[in-house]
């Protein structure tokens, strides 16, 4: 690749790694993720670092970066053992960039965005009432990056998925009436209306 910019992570400032992996790896799925912390203090944030890991057993995983100081998130999540993870979509997109600036812990970014916290049938951790789908989650590991560490990934057996019947045609979801919205670099977001289908080819053997 030698028509390439060549860059070494190891030799950059941070804050210009991360925008340069971060406007890279896009669009990325945004997790709104509910937790409350042992007093029932409940939370609200956004995580664009964050993704399905597999299906069988059902698996999902967040990573929470420091800043400074340990996320409630991610303080709620090693607590209790268990988060919630809400759909983030244009209906409810405004709401959830209210939820995305550092509230002091006792600040309940539910009421701070004017949505509604529904609990789960599993957990005790908030859903987002108006998400068109949400998942409730049970923490199954926590692995700490960095030395010394600047954020963990939070892996979640989702034990419950909640699902508007608008959005479904039986386990298939409806991707139009869904309009899911992902996350750029800096406040850029993107639609996921644009889209097309690219069969796999047949290899044989």
């Amino acid at each position: 690749m030698s028509d390439h910019i060549t860059f070494d992570p190891d030799r950059l400032e941070a804050v210009d790694r991360y925008k340069l992996l971060s406007g890279l790896i896009v669009p990325r799925p945004i997790g709104w993720v509910g937790t409350r912390d042992a007093s029932g203090v409940p939370n609200l944030a956004p995580y664009s670092f964050f993704n399905l890991v597999v299906g069988t057993p059902p698996t999902v995983l967040f990573c929470p970066g420091r800043h400074g100081r340990i996320k409630d998130t991610l303080a709620n999540a090693r607590e209790t053992g268990e988060f919630t993870l809400s759909v983030v979509t244009e209906d409810t997109v405004e709401a959830m960039n209210a939820t995305s600036g550092e509230y002091p812990p006792e600040v309940d970014e539910f009421e701070v965005a004017g949505v509604t916290p529904v609990p789960g049938d599993v957990v005790r951790a908030p859903l987002v009432g108006e998400a068109a789908a949400a998942l409730e989650c049970v923490v199954t590991q926590i692995v700490d990056v960095g030395t010394p560490s600047t954020a963990a990934v939070v892996f979640g057996h989702v034990v419950r998925i909640h699902a508007s019947p608008r959005i479904l045609d039986g386990t298939r979801i409806d991707h139009d009436a869904l309009r899911a919205v992902g996350r750029m670099a800096g406040d850029g977001y993107v639609r996921t209306t644009d889209r097309f289908s690219l069969p796999r080819p047949a290899v044989e053997g």
